[in-house]
């Protein structure tokens, strides 16, 4: 066994005074621990919205009547709750799993070299979501599951996952000013994609609130509009998904654009279909509980490979390094 090194009192006081420093001083994470730290933090930032949602399509939203405790007097569930005290109380043990995960990134992105201030800024941005989010779970509990905070809960999940795939496609790239690899016409039509998906995300959860959501006690306040019209908007917004990521991947295809945004654009779509397909069937028999799980997981793997899609426009080099335009690339940037 090694001999463990003597920790003085200066060290312990720059450990408390600067945790972050002192751990970056003495330990120097390889790219790939960075890339699965921040991996991990992505997966549970999806993980959390998925849990979020068995929570409510067991009727257990309420699980745990209050908040930050479980009960008045506890500040976990108990034996008399039932199961649902279980789920939820579960639910809100998994916040801090995915605390540990964000904590983890922004640490392991802090230590790594050379010093990324831009990566570490990302993970910050994930935390102070996660502590925002944390209080408008509180709130949603305290309000009695009001379906407009329920979904503003998860918009701001979603913008969690957001830059959470940002800060994982960061991992991967360096921090020179990045380098369009599609004409401008392109990234316009992109954007037009991400501004939709935005919508049909954010209607969506208009459905949940106005709609029979599975799960729902009669008694949870629902928005007070029509579910069906509701509906056929969010089926009519997919539809537009759909045709602008085909449209955008036979562009791709006929600017010869490199492998990367081709390759994201055609994954996006297989992911659409099958998202699709599992909307339809959900509306049509009357909103399996399962099926709207996993609806709602698909929603999370969308929006993150829509982002996948805008991100694979451009490349950003390693400080110090040349990237080669690929003859593709070229020939996007000329024909678009």
């Amino acid at each position: 066994m090694g001999r463990v090194p003597n920790v003085t009192r200066a060290d312990a006081l720059e450990a408390l005074r600067n945790p972050l420093a002192f751990i970056a001083a003495r330990w120097t994470p390889q790219p790939r621990t960075v890339r699965r730290a921040v991996l991990a933090a992505l997966v549970m930032s999806v993980v959390i919205v998925v849990t979020g949602g068995a929570v409510r399509l067991t009727g257990s939203g309420l699980g745990c009547p209050t908040w930050p405790k479980c009960t008045e007097d506890s500040i976990h569930n108990t034996a008399e709750m039932g199961i649902h005290g279980y789920i939820e109380f579960g639910n809100r043990l998994l916040t801090y799993v995915l605390c540990a995960a964000v904590g983890w990134a922004i640490v392991a992105a802090r230590s790594a070299e050379p010093r990324r201030r831009s990566l570490t800024r990302l993970g910050w941005a994930q935390f102070w979501i996660v502590m925002g989010n944390a209080v408008l779970g509180g709130i949603v509990v305290l309000v009695g599951l009001n379906p407009y905070t329920v979904a503003a809960h998860f918009l701001l999940s979603s913008a969690l996952i957001a830059v959470a795939t940002v800060m994982w496609q960061r991992t991967r790239e360096g921090d020179e000013p990045p380098r369009p690899l599609v004409g401008k016409a392109v990234q316009q039509l992109v954007w037009c994609l991400v501004a939709a998906a935005v919508l049909l995300i954010a209607v969506g959860t208009v459905v949940t609130g106005a709609g029979p959501h599975a799960g729902d006690s009669s008694e949870v306040e629902r928005m007070p509009l029509d579910w069906e019209t509701v509906s056929k908007l969010h089926a009519v917004l997919a539809w537009i998904v759909v045709t602008l990521t085909f449209a955008l991947w036979f562009v791709l295809k006929a600017v010869d654009a490199p492998k990367g945004p081709s390759a994201r654009t055609r994954e996006l779509f297989v992911i659409l279909l099958a998202q699709g397909a599992i909307g339809y069937v959900q509306y049509f028999t009357e909103l399996p509980e399962v099926l709207v799980g996993a609806h709602m997981f698909g929603s999370c793997v969308m929006w993150i490979w829509v982002l996948r899609v805008l991100l694979s426009l451009r490349e950003r080099p390693v400080a110090g390094t040349q990237a080669p335009a690929a003859p593709s690339a070229q020939a996007s940037l000329t024909n678009a």
